[in-house]
């Protein structure tokens, strides 16, 4: 099976910013260093306090996605997040 990527992919949502970072074993530093937006930022995001702007939430994605991980728009159960093969999850 096959997941297609969107050229126009949904947001990120804070609970994939939290797992995403949760699964790749990354601290709020360490994906502030990768994707380039500030920590602050970054905290602010994942407690539902603010959305970041488009670019910080492209680089967020972005540095996810170069790290070996999907995300997953609704499809009828929900957002979610995933390692693009197997190979990635180890």
């Amino acid at each position: 099976m096959s997941t297609k990527i969107s050229n126009n992919p949904a947001p990120l949502t804070p609970g994939q910013c939290r797992g995403a970072r949760g699964m790749l074993g990354w601290s709020q530093d360490e994906l502030a260093a990768s994707s380039q937006v500030s920590v602050s930022t970054i905290a602010t995001f994942e407690r539902g306090e603010r959305t970041p702007t488009k670019a910080n939430l492209t680089a967020l994605r972005s540095a996810f996605e170069q790290a070996g991980l999907v995300f997953i728009p609704v499809n009828g159960g929900g957002v979610g997040v995933r390692f693009r093969s197997a190979e990635d999850s180890k």
